[in-house]
């Protein structure tokens, strides 16, 4: 019975040690774990720039949003201050004006 159980023991770690994964399997493993990696932080630096890229033309393209707003507020208070200043009219001036007016410019 002593030599049955020994040999079913025996049997028993040889078959446990042989199921476990070999040196080629092993290695398969971690290159597949360092490939799937180095995938990852592919797609990572990847996503990173184009956010990267997205942010600064952005920013570029507030830049020149502002940029043509200043000139625009820049040529209306250019064109504000070309524009010629009414003096009030006298009472003769009027008088005039509202004569062209009705007869529609005859004296």
């Amino acid at each position: 019975m002593k030599k049955i159980l020994s040999i079913l023991l025996v049997a028993g770690i040889a078959t446990f040690v042989a199921c476990g994964p070999s040196a080629e399997e092993k290695a398969a493993m971690e290159k597949a774990k360092q490939d799937s990696i180095a995938t990852m932080q592919k797609a990572y630096n990847d996503s990173v720039a184009s956010v990267t890229a997205a942010a600064a033309e952005k920013a570029k393209q507030d830049s020149m949003a502002s940029a043509n707003m200043e000139k625009a507020r820049q040529d209306s208070i250019a064109a504000a201050s070309k524009k010629k200043t009414v003096k009030p009219a006298t009472k003769e001036q009027k008088k005039v004006q509202e004569t062209k007016k009705v007869t529609g410019g005859r004296k």
